[in-house]
């Protein structure tokens, strides 16, 4: 017997079946008189297992960190490590999907300014219907906010259509200093070479097989996916265009982030203006590499829209 409670039922088991004094099965178990007598003073913690396990259901993918966070948020002032306690009793423990793969080697980040449209990224990511039928999802991330800029789900998305959008994108928001992408068909075809050429945007090409090179977009869309596409079956386009337009808006407007120190996007973005004149911290960027500003052998947007 090891543990306090464990001693309390061995001392308690003595003196109801063998009929010992307190004393003398204190004696036998090895334990203070005092612990076997304490009663414990905590505080109930029913309504906050209540309220803990009515989050857990409704953020089904969300740690014991987002969790008390929100928890926060609604007033309540117990500790971060009271919430991991009554966090593991209950049993809601999130399961990791897959283990993350772990690049190796040195990388060399580059510097952005701390402000808002300093740069964006842009990636896909695929699901499917109820009945089967694929579609894919365009997302627009800010690399500096963390904000989803937009999030376009059809069933077939053009480079002219990924033109369109981030011209309605630049209208809602401003130009962006530089364009972040793989080197998909849609974002290397001629009208979306010509776009870029058009608006005077620098557009970057990762390197091929690098994706973590856009290693913002790339986060963005794991949680999209974990937190969302895992968890919802779609009817259909509308459907699916409803709820990732409601997912979209809790991610930047309720949902903490823990890169910028489980903030939301859009309240870290209006305290940037305050900072705008200094550069991010490198360290920060480490999962921010940019290679090439174009496919091997190609160093240019003009030599891409003649050789077709």
């Amino acid at each position: 017997m090891v543990g306090p409670a464990a001693k309390r039922e061995g001392v308690a088991h003595l003196r109801a079946v063998m009929g010992l004094s307190e004393r003398r099965a204190c004696s036998l178990v090895d334990a203070d008189r005092t612990m076997i007598r304490y009663q414990s003073r905590r505080v109930p913690d029913a309504g906050l297992r209540e309220q803990i396990r009515e989050l857990a259901n409704e953020r089904k993918r969300f740690g014991y960190r987002r969790l008390f966070i929100l928890l926060r948020r609604s007033g309540e002032p117990s500790g971060i490590n009271r919430i991991y306690r009554l966090y593991r009793e209950e049993g809601l423990t999130v399961r990791k999907r897959r283990a993350r793969r772990r690049a190796v080697g040195t990388r060399a980040p580059i510097l952005v300014e701390a402000k808002a449209n300093a740069r964006w990224s842009l990636d896909f990511v695929h699901d499917q219907f109820a009945s089967g039928r694929r579609f894919r999802i365009l997302n627009v991330v800010d690399d500096v906010t963390r904000e989803c800029l937009a999030a376009i789900p059809d069933t077939s998305i053009s480079g002219r259509r990924v033109a369109r959008e981030l011209t309605a994108v630049i209208k809602r928001r401003g130009k962006p200093g530089m364009i972040v992408s793989d080197n998909g068909t849609e974002f290397t075809s001629n009208a979306m070479l010509s776009w870029a050429q058009e608006h005077q945007i620098a557009w970057h090409f990762i390197a091929p097989g690098k994706p973590m090179q856009n290693g913002f977009c790339e986060s963005f869309n794991g949680r999209m996916r974990d937190e969302l596409l895992n968890e919802t079956l779609f009817l259909g386009l509308d459907h699916a265009r409803a709820k990732i337009s409601i997912w979209v808006n809790d991610f930047n407007h309720k949902r903490p982030h823990s890169a910028l120190a489980y903030q939301t996007p859009a309240a870290y973005a209006a305290n940037l203006p305050a900072t705008c004149d200094r550069l991010r911290n490198p360290d920060q960027l480490r999962r921010s590499h940019v290679a090439h500003t174009a496919p091997d052998g190609v160093e240019s947007a003009e030599t891409l829209i003649i050789t077709g």
